[in-house]
């Protein structure tokens, strides 16, 4: 069904046909047998290809599936004010469904059979970290919107990606410091923690206990960290080695659905009454919280919980969450604006290239990102500025998006709180300098 529509604001009131088909998930269907994903946009020999490679399905599914649609968003936006290089972009579409070694061969499927020069993703560190590998050998570009271990930085410093990597969202060794300083605001001196283990647990782990064991608290685990095993079916044991010592606060960082199987079994035990949760942005879902369940009086288990994710406060936000809404009928979630900015990035980076290729994409990310050049939100201004041969600072709706040598970038964090109904609610920012 095609469905007419007056873009506003970031497409300068052009008027679009697209599919209604573009904007829901119903039409993503890659599984871990390697079948095809969803190509949409015209297609030809010459077009930009992207492709996007996050957890439609699996652990963090909860805020992976909203993912595609920005990026498909994007792609609409750009081909509705003319496209890349003359050409419509297309967009195939991957389920990594949280899996590294699906995300790796869903990866090779994106560079070596559909030959996309760049793709936005993943979301988990762990599948990011399987990809970026086939990236690099295939000269894909890859932008993550929300993998985001130290892992990545301290690989970037040691040349193995180069240039072929870069994410949205900032690593997690500002974010581990700013849930360090929402702790020491709280007043919590002695804290235990409980990771996923792979490399956004433990990277996450790290940072965490080194910010909060400098600002004077105490980690009650630190001889012995607990972490589980993502595959796991129970995580009794888990569960009571965390809670068991009764500390102030657990920081928790899970992935949703073995997540929720943990907090449940802590409640189930009796081991959390009295300790403050400590989240991030893994489980930043009311999915999640539904998961973990309610106690006898309707009230969520995890009542009271706080938690820190990454902020989108970029200059284009306020435009960008009108166009969302408009054309999904959805409040925005965590890491759409990043996932937005992510394919926006490449478009214009291709442009500036006169490539659509990994390799002009990599060549030209830096510059349209940064200064110097024009500041410039509407990516449509933005893409206009870069035909004319205009140098460009592109200023996203997650932030202003200045990504470094390491394909890093800094960002702000939102406080958020589980409601007794369930809910979430931003409560406050915090910044890992502690101001």
């Amino acid at each position: 069904m095609n469905i007419v529509y007056r873009c506003k604001s970031l497409v300068g009131f052009t008027l679009v046909l697209i599919t209604l088909s573009s904007l829901t998930t119903a039409c993503q269907n890659t599984n871990s047998g390697g079948e095809t994903g969803q190509t949409t946009g015209q297609t030809s020999g010459k077009g930009l290809k992207l492709g996007t490679l996050v957890p439609i399905t699996g652990d963090l599914s909860s805020i992976g599936k909203n993912m595609p649609v920005a990026a498909q968003l994007a792609v609409d936006t750009i081909n509705a004010c003319g496209g890349v290089n003359q050409e419509s972009v297309s967009l195939i579409t991957e389920d990594d469904q949280t899996d590294p070694s699906v995300g790796s061969t869903a990866m090779t499927k994106l560079a070596e059979v559909d030959r996309v020069a760049g793709v936005v993703g993943s979301f988990a560190s762990s599948v990011s970290s399987a990809a970026v590998d086939v990236a690099v050998r295939n000269q894909v570009m890859l932008v993550s919107p929300g993998s985001t271990s130290p892992v990545f930085t301290e690989r970037a410093k040691n040349d193995e990606f180069n240039g072929y990597w870069a994410r949205t969202a900032p690593p997690d060794n500002y974010q581990a410091q700013a849930l360090a300083v929402l702790a020491s605001k709280q007043g919590f001196k002695n804290v235990a923690t409980v990771v996923i283990n792979n490399d956004y647990g433990v990277g996450f782990e790290k940072e965490f206990v080194q910010a909060f064991e400098k600002s004077g608290g105490k980690i009650t685990d630190a001889s012995k960290p607990v972490r589980y095993d993502p595959k796991a079916a129970t995580l009794d044991s888990e569960a009571k080695a965390a809670f068991g010592g009764k500390p102030d606060a657990v920081a928790a960082v899970l992935y949703s659905e073995t997540g929720s199987v943990l907090l449940k079994s802590a409640f189930e035990q009796g081991l959390s009454e009295g300790v403050t949760l400590l989240l991030t942005d893994g489980v930043y879902s009311e999915d999640f919280v539904r998961q973990v369940g309610k106690t006898g009086d309707g009230k969520s288990i995890i009542a009271g919980a706080l938690g820190t994710v990454p902020g989108a406060d970029g200059k284009a936000l306020a435009d960008f969450t009108t166009v969302w809404k408009e054309k999904t009928g959805k409040e925005i979630t965590a890491y759409v604006p990043h996932t937005w900015d992510a394919t926006v990035l490449m478009m214009l980076a291709a442009e500036a290239a006169d490539a659509n290729t990994g390799e002009g994409i990599k060549s030209k990310i830096l510059d349209v990102a940064n200064a110097p050049g024009t500041e410039v939100t509407d990516a449509c201004q933005a893409m206009e500025l870069v035909r004319q041969g205009e140098d460009i600072n592109y200023q996203g709706a997650s932030g202003n998006v200045d990504i470094d040598a390491n394909g890093d970038v800094v960002g702000s964090y939102d406080v958020w709180k589980v409601n007794d109904d369930g809910s979430l609610e931003v409560i406050d920012k915090v910044n890992p300098a502690g101001e």
